[in-house]
């Protein structure tokens, strides 16, 4: 008679990790069964990236046990030893050599590819993942990873974790995979999730889009400072009672319609006018106290929009750009783009505001502190002290630091790379609701986006396509298919 509950594949016990006086871990009981996707939730700075690197080997526990297979692994367990077994992950950052090829960083992984044409052989077999992954995805494999954008790295790293090797490969720790997919590789990634586990496979997957939790998952464990607070089969389950376990009681709304600026008004001046190559084609315009959201595939031109704004604030150089006034910058992409690693995290937020702390040529650092405490209370930015470095705070706060900067500087004008990414739902509420109160009192935001729900923020909408502007849309005639047309049909001559 086959036993109808799984075979227990993966287990923590009393797991307990410190990082100084930050304590991430405190007791953790985890366990996850052979063929189950498990999903793990918790607002930023709860413990859940934290504990996938013990239970993948890049951090050793302070206490506790781990369990594969029903046999204790000892204090011999690191990444070596997890990979051996068949433990695999794929990080928040990024992990991919931006200077070597796809094929380079896939040898990197698999070190069996040897002899003179291991570079085909290594990149036949990052095209095959990425083939049953993500069809259509347009990568070779001799492209270098820094011409990519985040968004196709992100594809590489996952299809690089997912390719078969010399070792096996029994379980997949997915920490947000998808904070950097457009919608449809987003969608194509969860339903390979799905075909993975129906092999007898497990899964863990972190991520803030509780959608997809719920979409994907067969059982969702809930962290909330440094402990596992609730354990329940997703079907036995709510988005609001995993809300509220999370320690957000109030209801997030999927679908938010903030009035947010009256378009077209007399009052609200232009100021972003982005003219386009060809009289048939539309460009772009911002007026003041705009929203204006970006859309389509990644790597489709909105991140190089974003790029040239930032620029024609600076030089007044591009004769088709024209910006009417300074300009921040929230990255998405933030170890590349944003933090500035050998700073403590209250300096990460200040050098977007020393035009305003400067008083004879001098940094005021009593005000510093205290601006620096103020955002830091706005955006609830967990940690114990703003003098620690960036590296100590987690992803999502990394890019609550981002927004403070940004939204702390006296610029009228907000660019947003796709910025929300690794952000719990508490904070992006917190931070939607800051948009709003900012374009409000007439500041301009205009904002790339991969997550469909948050166009809703905007007040008009730009979609692209290979480049160009294919389409605009009001907050009313906003609906994701429409997105999703404009995002594929050719471009009209």
């Amino acid at each position: 008679m086959i036993n109808s509950i799984p075979e227990m594949l993966f287990e923590a016990r009393d797991t307990a990790k410190a990082f100084a006086a930050v304590q991430a871990l405190r007791g953790v009981d985890f366990q996850v069964r052979r063929g189950e996707c498990v999903g793990l939730v918790g607002h930023n700075g709860a413990g859940k990236s934290t504990l996938m690197n013990v239970l993948s080997g890049t951090l050793a526990a302070d206490r506790g046990e781990l369990h594969f297979a029903g046999l204790a692994v000892g204090s011999g367990w690191d990444v070596r030893e997890a990979q051996r077994l068949g433990v695999r992950s794929v990080y928040q950052e990024l992990s991919l050599c931006a200077n070597l090829s796809l094929a380079e960083n896939m040898r990197i992984a698999q070190p069996q590819f040897k002899g003179w044409n291991w570079r085909l052989a290594a990149g036949a077999q990052l095209m095959a993942t990425l083939d049953r992954i993500f069809p259509g995805h347009g990568l070779h494999a001799d492209q270098v990873v820094g011409e990519l954008s985040i968004g196709r790295r992100q594809m590489v790293e996952i299809a690089r974790a997912f390719t078969p090797g010399a070792l096996a490969l029994e379980v997949m720790i997915l920490d947000e995979p998808t904070s950097s997919l457009d919608n449809q590789a987003a969608a194509q990634l969860l339903a390979y999730i799905r075909e993975f586990v129906a092999l007898g496979k497990s899964c863990i997957l972190i991520s803030h889009k509780l959608r997809e939790i719920f979409t994907v998952t067969d059982r969702i464990v809930v962290m909330r400072d440094g402990q596992v607070v609730e354990s329940v089969l997703t079907e036995q389950t709510s988005r609001d009672r995993v809300v509220a376990a999370m320690g957000q009681d109030e209801q997030v709304q999927e679908n938010p319609r903030h009035v947010v600026a009256q378009t077209g008004s007399a009052e609200a001046p232009l100021v972003v006018n982005v003219s386009s190559t060809s009289a048939a084609r539309l460009g772009v315009k911002a007026m003041a106290g705009e929203v204006i959201g970006l859309a389509g595939l990644a790597g489709h031109g909105q991140t190089t929009l974003l790029l040239r704004l930032q620029a024609g604030s600076a030089t007044r150089a591009e004769s088709s750009v024209w910006v009417g006034g300074a300009t921040s910058f929230v990255a998405g992409d933030r170890q590349t783009d944003g933090v500035f690693g050998l700073w403590s995290i209250a300096r990460n937020m200040s050098v977007g505001w020393f035009s305003q702390l400067c008083h004879r040529r001098l940094i005021d650092l009593k005000g510093e502190r205290e601006y620096a405490e103020h955002w830091r209370q706005r955006l609830g930015l967990v940690t114990p002290d703003l003098d620690l470095p960036i590296f100590s705070l987690s992803g999502g706060n990394q890019q609550k630091v981002l927004f403070a900067r940004a939204l702390g500087s006296s610029a009228s004008i907000i660019l947003m790379d796709d910025p929300m990414r690794g952000v719990d739902v508490g904070t992006k509420r917190d931070v939607y609701a800051l948009i709003a109160e900012e374009a409000r009192r007439g500041r301009t935001f205009v904002w790339y986006t991969t997550e469909f729900d948050e166009l809703f923020h905007c007040d008009r909408v730009y979609v692209f396509n290979n480049g160009e502007v294919a389409g605009e849309l009001s907050r009313a005639e906003l609906s994701e298919e429409r997105v999703l047309d404009m995002s594929f049909d050719k471009i009209a001559a």
